[in-house]
């Protein structure tokens, strides 16, 4: 194998897939896609209900140690796919665009020119293919099916007609231009598989002879050569590789590691950087700055009767839908871990949403516990309800405490610092509790267990994010993009102080989106694609 390519990837998730995909289209590019973790041969990645098991799996899943404020000890985990296909392999499957004016809003008021919706709106139409058919808004016959869930139950029915009687919208298309409503889930399945970036971009490409991909290796740092980026040390084992890239290195390794690997590689805030003792390249202070996540609220309920899918979970029963699964590809184990999902405003002075509800016909046994990573479903039959802020204000960062690429990262999530998401938390859990309290849906509801009708007032409730509350696993903007000269990228994602060094994944997002992020995500290296190829 040649050491030396046109262009050399880092992270074969999201982004990368799609890049591979894209830039290997021309035969006389050379492409090597780096992967730290291994292929996705593991059965449970692609069972869609098989998730769970996967959260502990150290071979194929990240876990970071979080901060969730400055200055404050409580900690959490976060966690990130490691394997071919990165989260997409290891999500809860949603597929989401999020709004168009999270897009038009980068072009329109931070001058990201080509950011805006009339290119991710191209984007998004050609990459699907969607069970409900193409029309003006959505797209079939692209390589990324989406499906919407068959698992439709009594208490999910009642609940997204008590959504239509609070005034939201009911859907099957769950992005819709505008956006609001209530609706089953849209998902990345296909005939009963997950479907991940892996499986729409990678896979079929993996026979074109200019392009390598290599696995279970770990990019520690970036070689630079003056101000030019020509190469990428790597860890496979006990040895140590060496890549030389002839035009580009692009970073698609995500919002934790892209930053991390710049800082390696002594691009990043000087200062930190000059007290780990790594040679400063680019006094970059944004590196690793500007984090955004998705808070996620938790309510559970105890239902008044067996309209839960618990049991469903446990015993012989899951042996059951487990033996279905691998005799049929369908069944309970063939549909996302959620059922139904809402986009609603917290403030009826609102435009357009600004947060999103998830409900699944299942509850957790995390009342005493906590948000953990090795969740277990309650015996009695439950049900839960989360939401989130889509637009938060607060912001995190990620920083490197060591130049020993093994160590850990510092991660400050710094959730609800900023008042303005404070506000749309309280909103969140109100309007939550509203929907389950609708008469349609009361008779079958028996009581509120987690946080508990203890917890009323809007102190109450804030003080109850601290127990209920965890990530979504959308973490964004630790290498952002902007046309000011303090961002990490410009709007060509150039990586600024350095040439020949691009990032291409969520981690250049200046804001969230509004929703899941692994659609945007793959549109964001659509997008770059046809940047890096228009020069």
């Amino acid at each position: 194998m040649s050491d030396i390519f046109d262009y050399v990837i880092v992270g074969a998730g999201a982004a990368g897939c799609v890049l591979a995909n894209k830039l290997t289209a021309n035969l006389a590019t050379s492409v090597l896609v780096i992967e730290a973790g291994p292929t996705d041969s593991n059965p449970l990645i692609h069972m869609p209900r098989g998730l769970g098991k996967l959260y502990t799996n150290t071979e194929t899943t990240y876990f970071y140690d979080v901060q969730r404020t400055a200055g404050k000890p409580e900690t959490e985990a976060w966690l990130r796919g490691r394997m071919l296909g990165g989260s997409t392999s290891l999500n809860g499957l949603m597929y989401q665009r999020g709004h168009q004016e999270d897009y038009d809003h980068w072009e329109r008021d931070l001058g990201l020119a080509g950011w805006g919706w009339a290119s991710f709106g191209r984007i998004f139409k050609a990459m699907e293919d969607h069970e409900l058919g193409a029309n003006a808004h959505r797209g079939a016959g692209g390589p990324v099916t989406v499906s919407v869930t068959k698992n439709h139950t009594l208490l999910m029915d009642k609940l997204i007609e008590a959504g239509g009687k609070l005034g939201l919208p009911q859907f099957q298309d769950a992005n819709l231009p505008e956006q609001e409503g209530i609706g089953y889930i849209n998902s990345t399945i296909r005939q009963g598989r997950r479907w991940s970036a892996n499986k729409a971009f990678l896979e079929s490409v993996r026979s074109r002879k200019n392009l390598t991909v290599v696995i279970n290796t770990e990019v520690t740092k970036i070689l630079v050569d003056g101000r030019r980026a020509v190469a990428v040390e790597c860890k496979q084992g006990d040895k140590r590789i060496t890549y030389r890239a002839g035009r580009e290195i692009i970073l698609a390794a995500g919002t934790m590691h892209s930053p991390k690997i710049l800082q390696l590689s002594g691009i990043g805030p000087g200062v930190n950087l000059q007290s780990l003792g790594i040679p400063v390249i680019h006094d970059s202070p944004e590196v690793g700055a500007n984090l955004r996540e998705h808070l996620v609220f938790r309510v559970q309920y105890r239902l008044s009767g067996d309209y839960s899918q618990n049991k469903q979970h446990s015993g012989w029963r899951v042996m059951w839908h487990g033996f279905r699964y691998m005799l049929t590809h369908g069944g309970l184990m063939s549909d996302p871990p959620y059922d139904v999902t809402a986009f609603v405003r917290t403030r009826k002075n609102l435009t357009r949403p600004d947060a999103q509800i998830v409900i699944g016909n299942m509850s957790m046994s995390i009342a005493e516990e906590g948000f953990t990573v090795d969740v277990k479903l309650e015996d009695e039959p439950g049900a839960s309800i989360i939401g989130y802020n889509m637009l938060p204000e607060s912001r995190g960062s990620v920083m490197i405490k060591s130049a020993d690429p093994d160590a850990k990262l510092q991660v400050i999530a710094n959730y609800l610092s900023d008042p303005r998401d404070q506000a749309t938390a309280i909103g969140i859990v109100r309007f939550m509790r509203a929907l389950f309290e609708h008469p349609v849906v009361k008779p079958y509801v028996k009581a509120e267990l987690l946080p508990g009708p203890s917890v009323e007032t809007d102190d109450q409730i804030l003080a109850a994010y601290d127990k209920v509350s965890g990530p979504g696993y959308h973490a964004v903007g630790t290498c952002r993009m902007g046309i000011d000269a303090a961002s990490v990228v410009d709007e060509k994602l150039r990586v600024r102080g350095v040439t020949n060094l691009r990032v291409a994944d969520i981690s250049i997002f200046p804001t969230l989106v509004s929703g899941n992020t692994q659609a945007p995500a793959m549109a964001a290296a659509w997008r770059a694609a046809e940047i890096i190829e228009g020069g």
